[in-house]
C-alpha cells in the first residue's frame, strides 16, 4: 500500500493546493456533522422545561423553535454545500492524477525494449494501464474520500462523546476497537484476494486478444471449441477470485453490522438508566444517539470501503510493478545529434544475447555509406540481431555499434532512431486514412510530399482506386488491405521519413509474384543512395544487392558481391539455384576459403575476417 501511494503522490502533489481545498471543505463537512444534531438536543431540552421538568435549558417558546429550525437548516445546508465541494475537489484530484498516472505509465511502458514487450501480453499491460488505473481512480473519489470523512468523524465524534458521557464512550471505543482487529487481517486477505483475481483478468484478456488476433487462424484450423475452452477456463478462475474477495469483504461487513447491533443496544440500555438516574437530560441522550448512529455509520461504510480500497491497493501494486521495470534502453542525456548523418555503419568484436542465449558471437562488420548490404542464412543465425543492434531495440553484451564513428549508446535514442526507417516482414498500418499513415513517416509533410511518395512506391495508381482515396480508412494494423499494398504504403512512409539509413527486415516474404515485383520496385526506390541492412531468404533481393554477407551460427562465413559470389561459390550458387532454401555447409573456421576459393583478389568475394573491410 505504501509502495502505491508513493507512485500515485508523485503524480497528486502539483495539484497540492486542489486538495488542501478539499480538505479544509471535509473539515468544515465534518465541524457541521458535530453541529447538526444541537438544535434538536435543546428543543427537547426546551420542551421538557416547558412540561415542568428542570433540564437547565429555558422553556421553549415560538420563537425559539422558529430560531433553531432556522439554525438546523442553516447547518444542514452548509454540511452539504461542504460535502459537495470537498467531493469535487477530491473527484478533480483523482481524475487528474489518474490521468497523469496513465500518461506516466504509458510513457514508461513505451520506452521498455522490445524483449520485455515479446516476453509479456500485451493484453495485460493494458489491463493495468487502463483498468487497473481506473480502478484506482474510482476507489479514491468513491472509497477514499468518504472513508477519510468517516475517519475525521470518527474521531471528533468519539472526543465530543467523552466529553458528554465518558462511561457511555467507553462503548464506543471498545467497538471501534473490536472492528480494527476484525478489520485489520481482513483486508490483508481481501488484498491477497484480489491480486489474484486481478492476475486471472489479465489472463482472461491475453486469452481473448490472442485468440481475436489470429482470428484467420482459429477459424480456418477450427480451433474455436479449443479456444473457447480456454477462455472459459481463464474466465472460470477470474470469477473465482473475484467472489473469494468478496466473499470476505461481506463477512467484514456483516461481524461489522453485529459489532454496531451490540453497541447500540449497550448504549440504549445504558443512557435510558442514566437519564432515569439523573445523570443525563433526555436531550443529552438524544444527542449521544445520534453520535452513536453517526459514528456507527462511518463504521459500517469503513468495512464497505476496506474491501474496495484493498482491491484497488492490489490494482495499485500491479501498476507499480510495471512503473518499477528498468528499461534495458537508455538514452544518453543530453547524447549527440549529429548535424548530418552519412551512414558509415561498423560492427566491431559485437556479442549479442537473449536472456542467457548468445546468438552473435564477435562479428565484424562494415557498411559504408550508400551501401546495400543483404544478410543471407539460415533462420535464426543472427541477422535480423544485427539490424536490432542498429536502432538499439538491444545493445551488445560486448563489442560496439558505430554511426558515423559514434558509439550508438553515445547517440540520442529519438535522434538515432529517426536516422533509420524500417521496413518489417509484416508492414503494420494504424488505424486512420491511408494518408495519415504514410504521413507517420513525417508528420509535418504536406500531402504533396505524401502523393510523392506514394508515387515513388507504386502506391499511387491502387489508392486513387479507392473510394476515398488517400482518405480511405484501413482497418486494424491496416486489415482491409493486401499485403502488398501494406508493403507499398509502408514504403511510401519510409521515403517520405527520408532517413540516410534503411533496415528491410524480410519485406517480401509472402507476397505473390506480381506483388513482389511491385515491391521490389519500390525497394529500389528506397535504397538508393543510403545505407540499407536487408534481411532475407530471396535470391532475387540478394542479387539486387552491392555485397552479399552470409550469416551463420552467430559468425559471419561469408561476404563479396553477389555477381562474384554466384562464379566463385559453390555453396551460394546452389541457395541462389533453390531458391534461398538452402544453406552452404559451415566453413571449418572463420576467415578461410572455401569450396575451393584462392584466397582472394582485390575485387572478389571473401570469406569474412576481423579485418573486415565495406
Amino acid at each position: 500500500m505504501r509502495r502505491t501511494l508513493r507512485m500515485v503522490w508523485r503524480d497528486a502533489r502539483p495539484m497540492w493546493l486542489l486538495l488542501l481545498g478539499g480538505i479544509v471543505a471535509l473539515l468544515a463537512e465534518v465541524g457541521f456533522r458535530v453541529l447538526e444534531p444541537w438544535p434538536l438536543k435543546i428543543v427537547i431540552d426546551s420542551v421538557v422545561s416547558s412540561l415542568g421538568t428542570d433540564t437547565g435549558t429555558a422553556p421553549a417558546g415560538l420563537p425559539m423553535l422558529l430560531g433553531l429550525g432556522a439554525l438546523q437548516v442553516a447547518v444542514v445546508s452548509a454540511r452539504a454545500l461542504c460535502s459537495y465541494l470537498a467531493t469535487v475537489a477530491f473527484a478533480l484530484v483523482g481524475s487528474r492524477t489518474a490521468a497523469a498516472l496513465r500518461a506516466r505509465v504509458f510513457s514508461h511502458v513505451q520506452g521498455l525494449s522490445q524483449q520485455f514487450h515479446a516476453r509479456n501480453r500485451s493484453a495485460d499491460t493494458v489491463q493495468r494501464l487502463i483498468a487497473d488505473i481506473n480502478r484506482m481512480q474510482e476507489v479514491a473519489v468513491t472509497a477514499g474520500m468518504p472513508l477519510a470523512a468517516n475517519l475525521l468523524t470518527l474521531v471528533v465524534m468519539l472526543v465530543v462523546m467523552v466529553v458528554l458521557d465518558p462511561l457511555l464512550a467507553v462503548v464506543v471505543v471498545l467497538a471501534v476497537g473490536a472492528f480494527v482487529l476484525t478489520s485489520s487481517g481482513t483486508s490483508r486477505h481481501i488484498t491477497s484476494a484480489s491480486m489474484r483475481s486481478r492476475k486471472a483478468e489479465g489472463h482472461l484478456a491475453n486469452t481473448a486478444q490472442e485468440a481475436l488476433g489470429a482470428i484467420k487462424v482459429v477459424q480456418s484450423y477450427g480451433l474455436e471449441p479449443l479456444i473457447q475452452k480456454r477462455f472459459t477456463g481463464a474466465n472460470a478462475k477470474s470469477l473465482t477470485e473475484g467472489v473469494r474477495s468478496r466473499r470476505i469483504a461481506a463477512r467484514l461487513e456483516r461481524s461489522t453490522d453485529v459489532i454496531v447491533g451490540v453497541a447500540t443496544a449497550v448504549v440504549m440500555v445504558g443512557g435510558g438508566m442514566r437519564v432515569l438516574a439523573g445523570a443525563m437530560s433526555p436531550g443529552d441522550l438524544v444527542l449521544f444517539t445520534t453520535y452513536l448512529r453517526t459514528t456507527m455509520k462511518p463504521l459500517r461504510d469503513m468495512a464497505k470501503y476496506t474491501g474496495r480500497i484493498a482491491r484497488a491497493a492490489a490494482s495499485g501494486e500491479r501498476v507499480a510493478t510495471l512503473l518499477e521495470i528498468t528499461p534495458d534502453i537508455v538514452s544518453p542525456e543530453p547524447g549527440l545529434t549529429p548535424a548530418r548523418v552519412r551512414g558509415l555503419i561498423r560492427f566491431s568484436a559485437v556479442r549479442a544475447a537473449y536472456e542467457d542465449t548468445e546468438v552473435l558471437h564477435g562479428v565484424d562488420l562494415t557498411v559504408t555509406p550508400g551501401q546495400h548490404v543483404v544478410l543471407v542464412g539460415p533462420s535464426g543465425s543472427g541477422k535480423s540481431t544485427l539490424t536490432s543492434l542498429v536502432t538499439r531495440a538491444m545493445d551488445p553484451v560486448s563489442g560496439q555499434v558505430t554511426l558515423d564513428g559514434h558509439p550508438l549508446e553515445e547517440i540520442n535514442l529519438t535522434y538515432l532512431r529517426s536516422q533509420v526507417s524500417v521496413l518489417h516482414q509484416e508492414a503494420v498500418l494504424l488505424t486512420g486514412s491511408i494518408r495519415d499513415n504514410i504521413r507517420l513517416g513525417r508528420q509535418d509533410a504536406t500531402d504533396e510530399e505524401i502523393e510523392q511518395a506514394a508515387r515513388a512506391a507504386y502506391a499511387h495508381d491502387f489508392i486513387t482506386q479507392m473510394p476515398e482515396g488517400y482518405d480511405t480508412v484501413v482497418g486494424e494494423r491496416g486489415g482491409t488491405l493486401s499485403g502488398g499494398q501494406r508493403q507499398r504504403v509502408a514504403i511510401a512512409r519510409a521515403l517520405l521519413r527520408n532517413a540516410p539509413v534503411v533496415i528491410l527486415d524480410e519485406a517480401t516474404t509472402g507476397l505473390d509474384p506480381a506483388s513482389t515485383t511491385l515491391v521490389l520496385d519500390a525497394i529500389d526506390q528506397l535504397v538508393d543512395g543510403r545505407t540499407t541492412l536487408t534481411v532475407t531468404h530471396d535470391p532475387e533481393v540478394a542479387m539486387r544487392a552491392d555485397r552479399v554477407v552470409w550469416v551463420e551460427d552467430g559468425h559471419i562465413r561469408l561476404a563479396g558481391r553477389p555477381d562474384q559470389l554466384l562464379e566463385s561459390s559453390q555453396a551460394f550458387r546452389a541457395w541462389a539455384w533453390e531458391g534461398g532454401t538452402q544453406s552452404p555447409p559451415p566453413m571449418a573456421r572463420p576467415g578461410l576459403p572455401q569450396d575451393g576459393e584462392e584466397e582472394d583478389t582485390q575485387d572478389g568475394p571473401q570469406p569474412h575476417s576481423r579485418e573486415d573491410v565495406a
